[in-house]
C-alpha cells in the first residue's frame, strides 16, 4: 500500500499584505458605488409626481362715492406772553367748535389733534444769542363731517369763527366692507378667466385651487386742495367742495392645479 503526500506552500508576508489590500479596496469600492451613495435631503422622490400649476393674478375694482369727510382746522396765535397766547387761542377755538356744533356735528366727531406752545426767537447778525420775542400756541382739530352737503359750511364757518389754518379736506367711506367684497369677487372672476384661457391654450384642464393670496390696495380718496386755497378768499364766497369718487381695489394671486 502506497501513501501520497501533498505539500501546500503558504504565501509569504508580501503576498499576504497584497491580498489584504485587494480585499480592502473591494470593500471601499462597493461602499462608494451609487447604491451606497447618500441621497440629498431635498431630492425629489421620482415615485411622487410634483404638482402642476398655473398661477395668475386677478384685479377687482369698484368705484364708490365717499360718505364721510375729514376736515382739519386749527388756530395758531402768537403773543408776547404765554398767558396772552393761551387766552387768545382758547377763545378762538371755542368759537370754532361752537360754529361746527351749530351745523349738527356731534362731539364724538370733533377731536383735538395738536396742542403745542413754542417760543419765538429774534436772531441778530452778531454773536449775541437769540432772544425770545413771544410765544405761539397752536391748537388743531379733526372734524368728521357725515353730511357731505355741509363740508363747505364747516370750512367757511370754522374760518369765520376764528380758525387760522386749514390743513386739508379728505374723503372716505365709513364702512368699505361691501365694496371690498364686490371687488374681491371681481378679482377672483378675473383670475379664473385668465386661468381658463391659459389652460385651454396649453391643452390642460383646471382641476382645483392650490392657493389664493389677496392684496387690498389702500383706497386713494380725493383731497380738495381748492378748499385750502379758499382760506384767502373773502368769506362772502362759499367754498366749493367736489366729493368725486374713489376706487376700492383688490388683487388676488391664484395658483390653479392642472392635469
Amino acid at each position: 500500500m502506497r501513501s501520497i503526500t501533498v505539500t501546500l506552500r503558504l504565501p509569504g508576508p508580501r503576498a499576504r499584505w497584497l491580498a489584504a489590500g485587494l480585499a480592502t479596496g473591494l470593500v471601499v469600492a462597493t461602499i462608494a458605488s451609487p447604491a451606497f451613495a447618500p441621497r440629498p435631503a431635498l431630492a425629489v422622490d421620482p415615485a411622487v409626481t410634483p404638482e402642476h400649476l398655473i398661477t395668475v393674478n386677478g384685479v377687482g375694482r369698484v368705484a364708490i362715492r365717499p360718505d364721510v369727510a375729514d376736515v382739519r382746522l386749527g388756530v395758531a396765535v402768537s403773543k408776547p406772553t404765554v398767558k396772552a397766547a393761551r387766552a387768545d387761542a382758547a377763545e378762538r377755538m371755542t368759537r370754532v367748535l361752537e360754529a361746527l356744533k351749530k351745523l349738527g356735528i356731534a362731539d364724538k366727531d370733533l377731536q383735538t389733534t395738536t396742542l403745542s406752545l413754542q417760543p419765538n426767537y429774534a436772531y441778530t447778525n452778531d454773536s449775541r444769542p437769540p432772544r425770545i420775542t413771544g410765544y405761539t400756541l397752536a391748537n388743531a382739530i379733526a372734524v368728521t363731517v357725515r353730511d357731505l352737503d355741509k363740508i363747505g359750511d364747516a370750512v367757511d364757518d370754522g374760518l369765520a369763527a376764528g380758525a387760522t389754518t386749514l390743513d386739508g379736506v379728505s374723503f372716505r367711506v365709513d364702512d368699505p366692507a361691501a365694496a371690498e367684497q364686490q371687488a374681491r369677487t371681481q378679482a377672483m372672476a378675473a383670475a379664473k378667466a385668465k386661468g381658463d384661457a391659459l389652460a385651454a391654450a396649453a391643452g390642460v384642464a383646471i382641476v382645483g385651487v392650490a392657493s389664493v393670496t389677496e392684496t387690498a390696495a389702500p383706497t386713494p380718496y380725493p383731497i380738495d386742495y381748492g378748499a385750502m386755497r379758499s382760506a384767502a378768499i373773502a368769506q362772502d364766497v362759499a367754498t366749493p367742495v367736489q366729493v368725486g369718487t374713489s376706487d376700492v381695489v383688490v388683487t388676488v394671486a391664484v395658483a390653479y392645479l392642472i392635469s
